[in-house]
């Protein structure tokens, strides 16, 4: 049941003042395989998240034939620090295929609604203002996430997310 997906590392950094988060990727390691040659064609994409829609994406460049990449590449998104504890990030380890759909190798999320070290690592980083901090994170399974009429409430299910929530705006 707990498939071993891989690890991926990367920093949170937040400067308060310039209302700059920057999420460096640094390197995954231990991909699944998913192509019948026994490697991957990874990227990772990045979802800026608030209360269940995705306000940004972005996403590294694609690292060829293998599962243990070095990306060293950094992603900034713009949060203003009245905002800054309605965010969530959503990162999504993909494997990249010339014909057909990519595919999702594995997730993981940090933010305030995230689950242990996800949130750890976001707390330790909003702690820590100004200065990068690096962790692991163990990519677990696509799982959909569903708002329920509850704000901030997520009930985590296998099935597609039917999103029904009441829509704030972040000013941005």
């Amino acid at each position: 049941d707990n498939v071993d997906l891989g690890d991926l590392m990367f920093s949170l950094c937040y400067l308060p003042t310039a209302g700059r988060l920057t999420i460096t990727i640094i390197k995954a390691r231990n991909l699944k395989a998913m192509d019948i040659t026994g490697a991957s064609d990874p990227y990772v994409k990045v979802s800026l998240m608030c209360e269940g829609r995705r306000l940004k994406k972005r996403k590294t460049s694609t690292k060829r034939n293998t599962l243990n990449p070095v990306y060293n590449e950094a992603i900034v998104f713009d949060v203003p620090p009245e905002n800054i504890d309605q965010i969530n990030l959503s990162i999504a380890v993909m494997d990249y295929d010339r014909v057909g759909h990519n595919e999702v190798i594995g997730v993981c999320q940090v933010g305030n609604d995230a689950e242990s070290l996800g949130r750890d690592h976001w707390n330790e980083m909003l702690s820590y203002p100004r200065k990068p901090i690096a962790h692991w994170h163990p990519l677990a399974e696509n799982i959909a996430i569903t708002y329920k009429d509850t704000p901030g409430k997520l009930n985590y299910s296998s099935k597609p997310a039917q999103a029904k929530f009441q829509s704030k705006r972040i000013k941005q």
